[in-house]
This record gives structure tokens, sequence and C-alpha cells, in this order.
């Protein structure tokens, strides 16, 4: 393979996860529309958007088995017609104000992300391996500047007056031309399918292999903590600067998108480091800088301090995710398994989070309840050990497939 066609395939890899932070936020920015549209009030639309979490984790671990069988590409593909086409239900339940097609279409979405989540990490470890550097955090960055075109896109149509449907249909299209273009530039592993030693032992490893490798479930409890951390952030920044700093709604809005800046800016940037100076180094101080982010912003004295806080949070939970997924993947073989499992336990932390966090909450205020993120993001700290890169790999044969 020459360098002009790994660097397409880098590109290629970029795109697919832009393209999912757009699927993210696309919708979730004119979520208004779909209770107004749905005439739900915000106990029934949050019972109703439970389908696409309960979709999502339920489609996690059977990811690893359909990305070994049929390969990351196969499964990409797959994964985004059906979130599309999810898409499109999604706006046509709401244009016939149908709560049964809305749910269907959410679960459909979520299914679809899932799948698509894991194939597309894989991809993204394999360009890795062939550029020779880390390189995932980027990806992740592009999933992040992703889903703030698809929230500004979204605001844009809203102040336009654009129906939903219009908009959910036209950015279904959009993806899906997206994800075409980038599959063309896509290559597969395979994982030297001459030698039928190599292949029997990726048939032979399985899902229950992978939750019984201790290395696995440490990694696991790694990316738990840190996409609590990220998580959290997503649920009670504004939140908690409305009501506990007394600030106004805007000024709260204002905190999600300075956590969310400096995380992508710490992705984009963070990568350098990695190469550097190498996993578990880095990890440490941006774990550290995570851990000292959320104690100023539980006990600063005011909102400035707090944003200060959130700054330094948002730095530290910036490469936690991806470098986890990085070193589920450092033996090719087991990629597509490991990443599943490890997906699996992050998904546990954005679907069990929330409403653990909100009794927390409830008892003990929303800033002091971030405390318990903070036990986690210490646990995290404490598997950093466990992401070494644990086994040397052979180059491994690749070759154009799909194209």
């Amino acid at each position: 393979m020459t360098d002009q066609q790994i660097q397409g395939w880098y590109r290629a890899v970029l795109i697919l996860f832009f393209a999912s932070g757009l699927l993210t936020s696309s919708w979730l920015a004119r979520l208004h529309d779909v209770a107004h549209g749905l005439n739900l009030t915000a106990g029934p639309m949050g019972v109703l958007l439970l389908a696409q979490t309960v979709g999502s984790f339920s489609a996690v671990s059977l990811s690893g088995v359909l990305v070994s069988r049929f390969g990351a590409q196969r499964c990409i593909l797959f994964a985004y017609l059906l979130s599309v086409v999810g898409m499109c239900g999604l706006g046509l339940g709401v244009a016939l104000s149908q709560v049964w097609i809305v749910a269907l279409s959410l679960t459909g979405m979520g299914l679809g992300t899932a799948v698509s989540n894991v194939a597309s990490n894989v991809q993204g470890v394999a360009v890795e391996r062939a550029l020779g550097r880390f390189v995932t955090p980027i990806m992740h960055g592009f999933f992040s500047i992703g889903t703030v075109v698809g929230a500004g896109i979204g605001a844009l149509d809203t102040y336009l007056g654009v129906p939903f449907s219009i908009h959910m249909w036209y950015m279904a299209a959009l993806i899906l031309t997206l994800v075409l273009y980038a599959l063309r530039l896509c290559f597969s592993e395979n994982y030297g399918q001459d030698n039928t030693a190599m292949m029997a032992q990726v048939s032979a490893y399985r899902v229950k292999d992978a939750w019984r490798d201790k290395h696995t479930i440490f990694i696991g409890f790694f990316v738990l903590g840190m996409a609590l951390a990220e998580g959290s952030a997503n649920d009670w920044i504004a939140l908690a600067l409305t009501q506990e700093y007394g600030t106004t709604a805007t000024i709260g809005s204002l905190g999600y998108f300075t956590f969310v800046a400096a995380m992508t800016t710490g992705r984009l940037a963070g990568t350098r480091l990695l190469n550097t100076y190498g996993r578990i180094p880095v990890l440490r101080v941006t774990c550290t800088l995570a851990m000292i982010g959320l104690i100023i912003f539980i006990f600063a004295p005011n909102a400035p301090t707090g944003f200060v806080g959130l700054v330094i949070w948002g730095l530290g939970a910036s490469l936690g995710f991806p470098t986890g997924m990085s070193a589920a993947s450092d033996d090719p073989i087991k990629s597509a398994v490991r990443v599943s499992v490890v997906s699996t336990i992050g998904y546990a932390a954005f679907l069990g989070g929330p409403p653990i966090l909100g009794l927390l909450g409830e008892i003990f205020g929303i800033r002091h309840g971030l405390l318990g993120v903070l036990i986690f993001v210490a646990v995290s700290f404490a598997m950093t050990r466990y992401l070494e890169i644990y086994k040397k790999q052979e180059p491994i044969h690749v070759e154009i497939l799909d194209r």
C-alpha cells in the first residue's frame, strides 16, 4: 500500500467520524420540534428517547461479532443505511404525529449507531497501525466537529422555519452521500486470509472470551470513568450553571459550549503528545486534569471560576475514550470483539450515568453529585497502566476490497 493510499484511507475515516457527529446532532438540535410535533411533555419524551439508547446498548456487543464475520466496511454501510432510514422515519413520524413510528425509528437509529461506532473504530485503529502513529483522538475530534456543524445547521433551519421532516430527510441524504464517498477510499484488513491458522484465531475469539479477558475489562473500566466524565458534562453542566450558580440559560449553554470546545481542542492537539510521550504518561496527566477541573467546578465560589474548571475538565476528558478504543484494538485479530466489549462498558456510563447522577443531584445538589464522577475518573487513572501496547504485532497484510 502506498503512502498516498494510506492518507486517502485516513481522510475517509475522518469523514466517517464527521458523518457520525452530524447524525448525532442533526435531530438533537431540534428536539423541541419532536416534542412539539408529538405533543409530549418532558416525562413521556424522556421515556421515548430511551428507545435509541436501548437500541444502541442491545446492539453494541453483537457489533463485534458482525464486524469480525462480515468486515468493517460492510457493517458501516449496513449501519448507516439503517440509521438514515431511521432518520427519514423520524421525520415522517413527527410529521404524522405518530409516536410509534418515532419510537421504531429511534430504535433503528440506535442499532445503526452502535454498529457503525464499533466498525468505524475498528477502521480507525487499522489506519492508525498503517500510519504507525496515534491518530484516533483526531478522529474523535472530527466527530465533535460534526456535532457542532450538525447543531449549527439545526439551529439555522429552526431560525429559517424549515420543517423538521424536510430537515431530517435532506440531512439523511447528506450523511449517506458522505459515507458512500468515504467507503470508496477505505481499505479492509484481511487478517491474513491466506493463513488458515490466523483466520481460525479470528473466528475462535468470541465475545464471551473478551469478557473473560482481564486486560480487556480493565481497559473497559478506564473507558467507563472517562465516558462518565464526558457524558455527565453533556447532561448536567447547563443545569448546574443555571440552578446552582444562578446564571441565565444563555450562560448555561455557553458553559456546555466551553466544555465541548475544550474537549475538541484537546483531541486535536493531544495527538502529538501521545506520539511523543506514549499513552500512559499522557493519560495520567489528562486524568489528573479531569479530576482538577471537576474539583474546581464542584467547589468554585462563582461562575467565572467554574468556567475555568470547565476548560480544565474538558481538556482532561478529551483523550480518554478514543485512546481506550485504540488500546482495545492493539491486537488486530481480537480488535472487533474487544472494541465491542469496551464500547458496551462505555455505553453503560452513558445509559446508567444520567439517572444515577440525577438521584445524587436530588439528594446532594447537582455539583456535589458530580463527586461520584470524580471517583470514577480516579479509577480510570488507576487503570491507565493497562493501556500499554501489550503485544507487539507483526505487520498484517492489507488489501483493497469493495473499491
